[in-house]
């Protein structure tokens, strides 16, 4: 089977991005983005992602899809919305996590997550180092949101993590970053890292 046939199936049945399955609708917006962030701390934790995407889900029905939302509810409105999304084990500590992480928008970026992007000056490296000052987003949830947002953020292609690229050298498909993004138009790299990243999990 050639690279584009493989990269084709792999779009179509496993191409749905994480955010969008959370329900959130990406743009270069405070909202959006913070939503993002907010499922990159569920998922920065040894848990199924279809129980963090749940968990956003839950937290955004709730009403609590700003950081000025996020800090100003009760800790225990937080740890109820986890609870509902079956969030065990870590939603007390996670709920902590979220709402000091919310005040940190807040306090340093004003709530908009776009100086983030203009702290880091166009270098991914420095971005990614700026994710991990908030609470539970380690290398982990800094790569999950390189790879969902690169495709607003250019600065941050090609985002594909080792995760990604082993599940691509699995399927006999180019691994490097570089190599992979010259697969796709730019719009679909999320789609891809996503697509790999899922076919990982599932091997």
């Amino acid at each position: 089977m050639s690279a584009s046939t493989t990269v084709r199936r792999l779009l179509d049945e496993h191409g749905r991005t994480y955010a969008d399955e959370a329900g959130i609708r990406l743009r270069d917006t405070p909202m959006p983005l913070y939503q993002l962030l907010t499922l990159c701390v569920l998922l920065s934790v040894r848990i199924k992602a279809d129980i963090a995407v749940a968990a956003a889900r839950e937290l955004s029905a709730a009403g609590m899809r700003t950081p000025r939302a996020m800090a100003d509810a009760d800790w225990q409105d937080r740890v109820d919305a986890l609870g509902r999304a079956h969030y065990r084990r870590y939603d007390e500590s996670t709920a902590t996590a979220l709402g000091d992480g919310a005040r940190l928008v807040l306090d340093r970026y004003r709530g908009d997550l776009r100086r983030l992007r203009q702290d880091a000056g166009g270098d991914p490296g420095k971005l990614r180092e700026l994710l991990r000052e908030f609470p539970r987003i380690g290398p982990v949830g800094a790569d999950i949101f390189s790879r969902e947002a690169q495709g607003l953020w250019p600065e941050l292609r090609p985002a594909f993590d080792r995760r990604a690229q082993d599940a691509a050298e699995g399927l006999g498909l180019p691994h490097t970053p570089d190599r992979l993004a010259a697969l796709v138009e730019d719009e679909d790299l999320p789609r891809l890292a996503a697509a790999l990243v899922r076919v990982g999990l599932s091997s």
